[in-house]
């Protein structure tokens, strides 16, 4: 049975003519089943027009990119999370509420204001910081916290006069709503995430909602420092306390990028600190610079080829109906047009978002600029776009993956899809149950068997080789190793391996039987034949029945297709006309020219040389080669 074909889709009956052709024709619009040429020709034409639409896509992508993010990125990072205080704290090395102060009253305060040169020179912009001197500080920071209520959890009767109060580890049902400390200012009256129009964050330990108890900082740095001056002595952070977020957002107009920045600090219920931060840099403002001005022309395109191909599917619906979504490739191209349409539509509105917000910001400078909220979706439409790439790029496949030698792969998959999901079955039922072995052995010492996730990723990684098996045996000095050793074997050793040999085997299969089927018209042939016509016009090809007599000069007795086929592949000659030429002389179909037959070839060759055929253009030489071939004959040749 010869491997199925990526591009076996439905087509029409044969016999009906096309239902659509020229500029909307595909292979699936056009009956192409029973002519090979047209089927090529088609598969050529959409691949060229699929081709500009992918350029175009690589523009799009590419232009909203910039190496600078990564530096402005890296840049932030050192201020903000690496630089020591006086007393050796940084961000990342918080562990502690007084920690957490020391950090707030001087490496946060010291990066955020910034208004004199480094001699102590007014920067000449008033109270408004320029981190750097070139990132504009947006508005003012905001400090926001979330507390659980007392009570939350349930002490032991045995510690009941030891311990008075409860805090539950973080759960959005047990959030502590009432206010505290001072009572008056936001800092201590609880907001819900509707009012300040927070978003959810997802941290190390839990997801936090949007709401909570917080406060702005001001535009100078004194009076910023007196605030927190304040929280700090009124005990701002105390048992119930959970996570701390710190966000302010930057502008820098030299490379046209906004960062926006979250620092988070969560306090688990154990007691201690855990830091995090989260830094997007990302273009808001898109059209500035004239090459801004181009991608907008080649948004524009973009629009018109999704366009394009709405129409295309729409068609080819039609035609087909749901038989359509038998081919994965048909499924893929919905996808990418999907995805398409959302990151237009949300172009538009992040657009339209950008300018309002900046306008208000402008009107009010003292008020947080929340650009949070912009910079998440603006990530989401990145990523978007970025899968979206990559299935457009994995889609030129439909069109090369008929070719013998692309197919190899695509059939070798196709058929051991079975063979593989029994495999996979058997392969997850022992991995798993090494990770449930992992996690239960080593979960409360070794950080990547902390939680189950990480254990099967740690377990990937060990199949990668790479692990650390100094922390597994210290955590289990004896079933640490056994561990190790026997997911090694059957895992690494055992299973990978006849995972592999599955492959390896029908690999062997499909291309045995792609090396015996008859060779049929592809994309490179058309290429050559039009190549070919050109140096016939430039008089650049040398004549074919010269080929051919050289090949019959050199040949023995019996001349045998293979050498017949390869001699004259090394001529510039396609598979096709080669195979049609030689079945014209083979009339007992052994794929085989003995004595008799290839005097006749030679004979006829001959005849046509002298009347002057050959300096005629290859086309018309090809036609009186292949000629009006006996229909039954011909048919013998193929079955044989």
């Amino acid at each position: 049975v010869a491997p199925t074909r990526h591009n076996a889709a439905p087509q029409q009956p044969v016999g009906e003519p096309p239902q659509w052709t020229g500029l909307w024709g595909t292979t699936l619009t056009e009956n192409t089943s029973d002519n090979r040429e047209l089927f090529v020709r088609t598969t050529l034409r959409e691949l060229l027009v699929y081709l500009v639409f992918l350029v175009d896509i690589c523009l799009l992508t590419y232009g909203m990119t910039s190496s600078n993010t990564y530096y402005y990125t890296k840049v932030m990072t050192d201020l903000f999370v690496l630089t020591p205080s006086d007393s050796g704290v940084a961000f990342q090395s918080i562990s502690s509420m007084a920690d957490f102060w020391t950090y707030a009253q001087g490496p946060l305060l010291d990066g955020l204001y910034w208004t004199k040169w480094y001699n102590n020179q007014s920067l000449q912009n008033g109270d408004q910081s320029f981190i750097y001197y070139e990132n504009m500080l947006l508005g003012v920071p905001r400090m926001r916290q979330i507390k659980v209520m007392n009570n939350s959890c349930k002490v032991h009767k045995d510690f009941r006069n030891e311990i008075s109060g409860c805090f539950d580890v973080y759960n959005e049902k047990k959030e502590d709503e009432v206010d505290f400390g001072l009572v008056n200012g936001t800092a201590w009256q609880y907001h819900n995430e509707k009012e300040i129009k927070g978003s959810a964050h997802w941290g190390l330990l839990t997801t936090y909602s949007g709401g909570g108890y917080y406060q702005d900082l001001n535009r100078t740095k004194e009076e910023s420092a007196e605030i927190l001056m304040e929280m700090n002595n009124n005990l701002w952070l105390d048992h119930g306390t959970r996570a701390v977020f710190i966000d302010f957002s930057t502008y820098n107009a030299n490379i046209n990028l906004f960062c926006v920045i979250r620092l988070l600090v969560e306090f688990p219920a154990t007691g201690g600190a855990i830091p995090s931060f989260q830094i997007r840099t990302v273009k808001l403002i898109r059209y500035i610079t004239y090459w801004d001005y181009f991608i907008i022309g080649c948004e524009m395109v973009f629009c018109l080829f999704i366009l394009y191909y709405i129409v295309e599917e729409i068609l080819e619906l039609r035609i087909h109906g749901f038989s359509y979504f038998s081919s994965i490739w048909n499924t893929l191209d919905v996808v990418v047009i999907l995805l398409a349409i959302v990151a237009i539509i949300f172009n538009v509105f992040r657009t339209i978002k950008v300018d309002k917000l900046l306008g208000k910001l402008l009107e009010q400078p003292d008020i947080y600029a929340d650009f949070e909220f912009l910079a998440f979706w603006q990530t989401q439409y990145n990523n978007m776009n970025a899968v979206n790439l990559f299935f457009a790029w994995i889609k030129v496949f439909k069109y090369i993956s008929f070719n013998k030698t692309m197919t190899q792969l695509s059939s070798t998959l196709g058929r051991c899809a079975k063979d593989i999901m029994g495999f996979a079955i058997m392969f997850f039922i022992v991995f798993f149950a090494y990770a449930q072995l992992g996690y239960l052995l080593f979960g409360t010492e070794v950080k990547s068997f902390s939680t189950f996730v990480k254990c099967i990723f740690t377990q990937f990684r060990i199949i990668l080789g790479d692990f650390d098996y100094d922390s597994i045996e210290r955590a289990n000095r004896v079933l640490g190793p056994i561990y190790f050793v026997t997911y090694v074997f059957f895992v690494f050793f055992v299973l990978l391996n006849m995972f592999l040999a599955i492959i390896n085997d029908t690999y062997s299969e499909v291309k045995e039987e792609l090396s015996s089927q008859k060779d049929e018209l592809q994309i490179t042939d058309i290429i050559k034949q039009s190549y070919m016509k050109t140096f016939m016009k430039l008089k650049l090809k040398k004549e074919k029945i010269s080929d051919v007599q050289k090949v019959l000069r050199s040949g023995s007795n019996k001349l045998e297709f293979k050498d017949f086929r390869e001699t004259l592949k090394e001529l510039g000659h396609a598979d096709h006309e080669i195979s049609e030429a030689f079945s014209k002389f083979d009339h007992d179909g052994n794929q085989i020219l003995d004595q008799e037959e290839q005097e006749r070839m030679k004979r006829e060759l001959e005849e046509k040389r002298v009347s002057g055929l050959a300096q005629q253009p290859w086309k018309k030489l090809w036609e009186w080669l292949s000629g009006e071939i006996d229909g039954g004959y011909r048919r013998a040749w193929q079955a044989k």
